[in-house]
């Protein structure tokens, strides 16, 4: 997983400095999530790695399958990834890019775990806390994990807090046995 963030880091920033400058970051984002799922597919993938194929093959590939939704751009960027054989790190390269916009843009995404499902009310007041805490616009994702016992598990880029039971137990757990 750190070899392809390193592979994607470089690819991620230029892509955004040119969408930056061009001012087309939401644009980019979609080109690069589309393009992201192609080469995800399990039979598209399965064909791209045939060794017969040119690079210049496998971008025509790519490109021809997202048809008209890339630009003249983001179709040179995808043959420029051909070329350096790393189609299979658009995913990260599109991770990477959308954490470098929520950073520019001043917003950060927030997956929140909870053993219940959160209702509207929880999840705004759950977002406007976390903003003001982050000091930045949050966009709040949350999903159920029974397994937790009761509370929540927030991830927020690096950030980890766990205020879940199942958490708190394992911390009890291992004071208890040192």
């Amino acid at each position: 997983m750190t070899e392809i963030t390193t592979v994607a880091r470089p690819y991620a920033k230029a892509a955004f400095e040119h969408a930056r400058a061009a001012g087309q970051l939401a644009d980019w984002s979609s080109m690069l999530a589309l393009s992201a799922a192609v080469v995800q597919d399990a039979e598209f993938h399965h064909y791209l790695a045939r060794p017969s194929l040119s690079a210049a093959e496998q971008a025509d590939a790519v490109i021809k399958v997202c048809g008209d939704r890339l630009d003249a751009a983001g179709r040179n960027f995808i043959a420029t990834l051909a070329v350096h054989k790393r189609l299979g790190a658009l995913p990260a390269v599109r991770d990477r890019f959308e954490a470098l916009r929520a950073e520019a843009e001043g917003a950060v995404d927030v997956d929140v775990i909870s053993a219940f499902p959160l209702d509207e009310t929880q999840s705004r007041e759950l977002a406007n806390a976390l903003g003001s805490k982050l000091s930045r616009q949050v966009n709040l994702t949350s999903s159920v994990d029974a397994g937790l016992l009761g509370g929540v598990v927030i991830r927020a880029g690096d950030t980890v807090i766990d205020a879940s039971v199942r958490g708190k137990l394992a911390k009890l757990g291992a004071t208890l046995n040192s």
